[in-house]
């Protein structure tokens, strides 16, 4: 049976404006959404809100306190394990991670499945103390499949659904952590060590 030809051009119309609303309005509300998620910065403080930090892995457990004295150096001080100044190009690394740092992806998934991610055994933890008092938390947990990426909890809190959020985070931190307690110290500067004493040899004396 051959349509009318308004009935065919009413057809058309109303294929063309679902298409329309499709594009412009469903499909460009969800594509930012998506994009949002897979670039959403970890934490949003900037790097003088911070007055310490609290760096536990399965080695040690670091505490750094930032010097009172902002013009001075070094910006940081270690107070445990050791108290000494701290490797400010060190610290600098890690703070620089967690002020810039985005999660590639959020996972929602329930809290029993911790293990799954190692975020229940986690292979560091870093705390963030604010110079308002305020708190902040980053868990590191494994790898993921391709080791690319690191399985992490910010400020970890079940939603009102039970489930927790699992980010997908650079293996920089895990780098940056993972350290040594002789890497967190101030190096050794060697130019400002007093040369070596030498003896002259005594003079050798005339026989008769």
């Amino acid at each position: 049976m051959k349509l009318p030809r308004t009935t065919l051009i009413l057809i058309l119309l109303a294929l063309g404006l679902g298409g329309f609303v499709y594009f412009h309005e469903i499909r460009g509300a969800t594509v930012p959404e998506e994009t949002k998620e897979q670039k959403q910065q970890i934490f949003s403080f900037a790097e003088d809100d911070v007055q310490s930090l609290t760096v536990t892995t399965k080695k040690l457990t670091l505490n750094l306190e930032r010097n009172p004295e902002p013009s001075s150096n070094p910006k940081w001080f270690i107070k445990s394990p050791i108290s000494g100044p701290a490797n400010d190009a060190i610290v600098s690394y890690l703070m620089d991670l967690l002020v810039k740092g985005n999660s590639n992806r959020t996972l929602s998934t329930p809290a029993k499945e911790l293990g799954e991610f190692a975020l229940d055994k986690p292979q560091a933890t870093i705390k963030i103390t604010l110079k308002n008092r305020q708190s902040h938390q980053l868990i590191l947990g494994k790898s993921n499949f391709n080791g690319r990426l690191l399985y992490a909890q910010a400020d970890p809190a079940a939603k009102p659904d039970g489930n927790i959020n699992v980010l997908l985070v650079s293996t920089d931190f895990a780098n940056a952590v993972n350290r040594e307690l002789s890497e967190w110290k101030q190096p050794v500067d060697n130019s400002q060590k007093l040369p070596p004493l030498t003896i002259p040899n005594p003079s050798p004396t005339n026989s008769k």
